[in-house]
């Protein structure tokens, strides 16, 4: 379904998309389409679109076509997802230690909705860091 959602396609359109954003939150999922993790994450992001437009804009990039961004962000998992505010990076604790990036599919909808809008709600505030609703240091327990 990655084909329903917006691709930037150059380093220079990804900066645009996330210094021209005034309002709202820049989701920026990197990974490659036809990565299985991707399809996961993009079907969830597909269908959250909708839900969150007032206050979240949601872009893919390629990371083999658009390199530029592979070591700055280290872009070096299959999937990962990134939020922007206002030309800021936004870092979420997701209570798994690495706070800038979320780097597996988050299959809920709700919880990624939840996800945005508390990125959404702290970036306002002025907050350069945003804890998350739910706590993932557990995911992979079993």
């Amino acid at each position: 379904m990655a084909y329903l959602l917006p691709h930037l396609h150059s380093g220079w359109e990804v900066d645009q998309a996330i210094v021209t954003e005034e309002d709202r939150v820049v989701v920026i999922r990197f990974g490659h389409d036809s990565d299985p993790t991707c399809m996961v994450q993009d079907e969830v992001l597909m269908s959250i679109a909708d839900k969150v437009k007032n206050f979240a804009v949601i872009y893919l990039v390629d990371i083999t076509e658009v390199p530029d961004f592979n070591n700055m962000y280290e872009l070096y998992d299959d999937c990962t997802t990134m939020f922007f505010y206002r030309n800021k990076h936004i870092m979420v604790d997701l209570g798994t230690g690495n706070n800038n990036k979320i780097n597996w599919a988050l299959a809920d909808k709700q919880e990624m909705i939840d996800i945005i809008e508390i990125v959404y709600r702290g970036a306002r505030k002025g907050r350069g860091l945003v804890v998350a609703p739910k706590d993932y240091s557990t995911k992979y327990r079993y």
